[in-house]
């Protein structure tokens, strides 16, 4: 809140979490293994370190650690450590690398930081494949995950994103009151972008009292040529471009809805 004098620390908790989906058709096996080797390419931890540290630029915080994994057979983590303001460089044995030591770092601020992980999953028999992501920016301070929720949207191409942001704890001012949030919000969807805005269908389901809020995103466009992974569907006959539409439509609605759903249901 401009203006808002504090006793000490801002330990104010800002966390945004991210469920991001891609969803693609590859109908035959080597189909499937181009797109989860694609996808590994795509989203292997040196991409996934290189846009949270753009996030980081973004809402003005300090990087202190970074971990990060690829797994086998699919699959990366990312993880960064982060503090509001620079850390002043410790000394360490090597003196040619100054900088925070990794024991120091863990201990420093573990309260602020920006984990991301992905999850590629293929269905073998209806040629659905489905790659998830999820994101986590939690900040304590003045600095705000808000600030890179656009830059964060538009660095994976999604078919659906799930985002929920929540504000835990409370800090005081000088005079003693507690005030459980900094900022005025009400909705997720007042800091999206207008392009961000105008390609997706948005819910909501927020409890400002609790200081909890949930945005449910959904493509409003299906262009069936933009799921299709090395194939082309003009070589396909109406039939089968029909079943291969009502798989993804019937996937995308399950993700989006969070249940399965039974055969026959239009969707």
């Amino acid at each position: 809140m401009p203006g808002l004098h504090l006793q000490g620390f801002n330990n104010l908790t800002k966390t945004l979490s991210f469920n991001i989906y891609d969803i693609s058709y590859a109908a035959t096996p080597k189909q499937r293994e181009r797109y989860l080797a694609y996808i590994d390419a795509a989203y292997s931890t040196a991409r996934l370190i290189q846009i949270l540290s753009q996030v980081c630029q973004i809402i003005g915080a300090t990087i202190l650690n970074i971990a990060c994994q690829d797994y086998e057979p699919r699959g990366a983590s990312a993880t960064l450590l982060i503090a509001e303001e620079p850390i002043a460089a410790q000394p360490t044995h090597d003196t040619k690398s100054p900088g925070p030591r990794p024991d120091a770092v863990v201990c420093h601020l573990d309260k602020s930081h920006i984990t991301v992980h992905t999850y590629p999953e293929s269905h073998p028999d209806n040629g659905v494949s489905t790659f998830r992501t999820d994101i986590e920016v939690s900040t304590c301070g003045r600095i705000s995950p808000l600030k890179a929720l656009n830059y964060l949207i538009h660095s994976f191409e999604s078919d659906i994103v799930i985002l929920d942001y929540r504000v835990r704890g409370f800090t005081r001012d000088v005079t003693g009151r507690k005030h459980f949030i900094d900022h005025p919000i009400d909705s997720i969807q007042n800091i999206l972008s207008k392009d961000i805005c105008e390609r997706y269908q948005m819910i909501d389901v927020n409890i400002d009292q609790e200081r909890t809020f949930h945005t449910k995103m959904i493509l409003k466009d299906f262009e069936l040529n933009n799921y299709l992974f090395s194939a082309d569907p003009r070589g396909a006959p109406p039939r089968q471009q029909a079943e291969i539409e009502r798989r993804l439509r019937r996937e995308i609605a399950e993700i989006f809805h969070g249940e399965d759903l039974h055969e026959g249901v239009q969707v």
